[in-house]
């Protein structure tokens, strides 16, 4: 399936990517065109994280809570995980702790990045690792 967003990807336009890959799409091909495309026009692909998209920022939620939404993901290490998406990606820094390091990260990531590709496989190990760590932290609450 087709994954349509803009390019210059930081933290959600590459979280998304990996919760797509991972949880959703086993086969998936990412499109990122210019901030300045006509997104509605768009009709060959799934539009994520782009302005005014179904899948795309509501509120105080970003891009990656309607796919886990969409999909029916329940993993309660990826709700998790998603906080930290969360905090590293909107301007309510309160989800997680881990959302402050995330935005470092991603955002070095995508300065030394080649292009949004070369980012998508530099960051994915990224999100495998938080992943990881969420199922820890949430070990240890039980």
């Amino acid at each position: 399936m087709k994954w349509v967003t803009r390019e210059k990807a930081k933290v959600d336009r590459i979280a998304c990517p990996w919760l797509i890959t991972k949880f959703v799409d086993s086969d998936p091909e990412f499109v990122f065109l210019p901030h300045d495309t006509n997104w509605s026009a768009i009709t060959d692909g799934t539009v994520f994280d782009v302005p005014n998209a179904e899948l795309g920022h509501h509120g105080e939620y970003c891009s990656f809570d309607p796919i886990i939404e969409r999909y029916g993901l329940k993993d309660a290490a990826l709700l998790e995980l998603a906080k930290i998406v969360r905090a590293a990606d909107t301007p309510k820094r309160d989800w997680a702790a881990e959302g402050i390091g995330l935005e470092a990260i991603t955002g070095g990531f995508r300065r030394i990045s080649r292009d949004d590709f070369d980012n998508m496989h530099r960051q994915f190990g990224v999100y495998d690792a938080l992943y990881a760590h969420c199922h820890v932290k949430l070990a240890r609450k039980s």
